[in-house]
């Protein structure tokens, strides 16, 4: 008979904090293998030292590269793959000779470890369990006695190997995170951090529990002195006191057209860092509470009020957020904010505008990509514009052939608007033309239709709805699944 395979976490360091099952697995095994440079020392030896026997069988697996260069034809990845399946094999040959194999494991065997490498290469095979350890992420927060996650907030465990740009759009938009692998990492994940603005908040955890453990702000560290045992820690916001600044800003942030799903890294980490958000009472609906901000919801038609508290927040020293639908420079909040901004009394007060997924990109994604060439985009309310300019704006873009994105096409007070346009485009256009009627494209209530132009019914348009109306190069095609795509080709004929 085979032999068992065991992957066996033995925690992050300190030997007392091996499981009973961890310390019962080795004393039961016949081969205790574990990795190593190939200066020989093992970490995961040092840790079960005290519970091997002389008549154990130790089968030590050298890497071949750890930090070094390496001639391999198939480079690092292709000199580890080669490590790996060798490695197998030669524990394979124990298990066919009926022996039991405990590999060695720091911190959890499947959490970043080698184990997992053999783990797959012969879990199929032979019979196999793996003894879960005490990560050294927990012996971190455990290390700076603080918590890591609470409540709802979400912990992102990310490796400092990722590229720079990759670490600083996740460290911005979650709330607590744990950066792994840092030592020759460190420089690049302290300039992330500094980016996505969380460095202040940063704790430096190295080698915890074992000897030569070191706590500090992460700021002051010296990236010289950073081995990879070591992890940087973003803990728990819940609690903790936002900063004092003499001076404030304010960002104007898009939701986009429905929830969570559209929001970009940058959006959710400037919600996250938010003292206070600020916007119709819909769209703050989309942004999860928070402990210690404080919103301030209010009516969708009071924008120059919003932006202007929104201002003085900022003066006060408070980091603002404006939120709003879709993208804010499209029909949104990001002018009504800077036009308040431009005020004299305003103009030391930092405003940044954030883009957001905007409506007509969100339909156009679901209908195919009748955005595919030129077109134009126009607001049909004439709440903030007379209707003689609307009309002429539709006649301009429609005889210049343009596909035209129609947003605020109706709502309960307006609702002659689209009637009107739809004649009015009908002397510019084929009665076949196709239009795209998306309504509340990403939420519940989400409904993509593609009718003919002569066939557009008013009463099936509202505020949450927006329209994209067809060039005379626009396509609508019916694929195998019964399914209508449309999209504008790129290429215009000649004249």
């Amino acid at each position: 008979m085979s032999g068992k395979l065991y992957g066996v976490g033995l925690g992050p360091g300190d030997p007392s904090l091996m499981t009973v099952r961890a310390v019962e697995v080795i004393a039961e095994a016949d081969v205790i293998a574990y990795h190593s440079a190939r200066h020989g020392r093992s970490i995961a030896r040092s840790i079960a030292a005290g519970h091997l026997r002389a008549d154990h069988i130790e089968e030590p697996l050298v890497y071949p590269v750890t930090t070094e260069t390496t001639d391999h034809p198939g480079g690092y990845q292709g000199a580890m793959e080669e490590f790996y399946a060798e490695a197998s094999a030669r524990l394979a040959v124990h298990l066919d000779a009926g022996r039991t194999v405990a590999v060695l494991a720091e911190g959890d065997p499947l959490f970043y470890g080698s184990y997992m490498h053999m783990h797959k290469r012969l879990t199929d095979r032979y019979d196999t369990e793996v003894i879960p350890g005490v990560t050294s992420v927990s012996a971190a927060a455990a290390r700076l006695g603080t918590p890591l996650a609470e409540g709802e907030e979400i912990l992102t465990i990310l490796p400092g190997t990722l590229p720079e740009e990759e670490l600083t759009a996740r460290l911005a938009s979650t709330d607590a995170a744990v950066v792994m692998k840092l030592g020759r990492t460190f420089p690049k994940v302290r300039r992330a951090l500094e980016s996505s603005g969380r460095l202040a908040e940063a704790r430096y955890v190295e080698r915890a529990t074992m000897a030569g453990e070191r706590v500090a702000e992460l700021a002051d560290v010296d990236a010289e002195s950073v081995p990879y045992f070591s992890v940087a820690v973003l803990p728990s916001q819940v609690g903790s006191e936002r900063p004092v600044r003499e001076q404030g800003e304010v960002v104007v942030v898009g939701t986009g057209p429905a929830g969570p799903l559209w929001l970009t890294p940058e959006t959710r980490g400037a919600l996250a860092s938010a003292d206070d958000l600020i916007g119709y009472t819909t769209y703050l609906g989309r942004v999860p509470v928070r402990p210690g901000q404080a919103r301030h919801g209010s009516d969708n038609r009071v924008e120059s009020e919003r932006a202007e508290f929104a201002l003085q927040l900022a003066q006060r020293g408070r980091r603002v957020a404006v939120v709003s639908g879709g993208d804010p420079g499209v029909f949104a909040m990001a002018t009504a904010v800077l036009e308040v901004a431009a005020q004299k009394e305003y103009e030391h007060v930092p405003v940044r505008v954030l883009p957001g997924v905007t409506a007509a990109n969100a339909a156009a994604a679901r209908a195919g990509a009748p955005l595919g060439h030129d077109y134009a985009t126009i607001s049909l309310s004439d709440r903030l514009k007379p209707w003689e300019v609307i009309a002429a704006r539709l006649r301009a873009a429609a005889s210049a052939d343009l596909v035209l994105a129609l947003y605020n096409p109706g709502s309960r007070s307006r609702t002659w608007q689209v009637g009107k346009a739809r004649d009015l485009l009908l002397e510019h256009r084929a009665a076949e033309t196709p239009v795209v009627v998306a309504r509340d494209v990403g939420g519940s209530g989400e409904r993509v239709r593609i009718v003919r132009l002569a066939e557009l019914d008013p009463a099936e348009v509202d505020m949450r709805t927006v329209l994209l109306v067809g060039s005379s190069q626009t396509q609508v095609v019916r694929r195998g699944g019964g399914e209508e795509i449309v999209w504008t080709p790129r290429r215009y004929p000649d004249a």
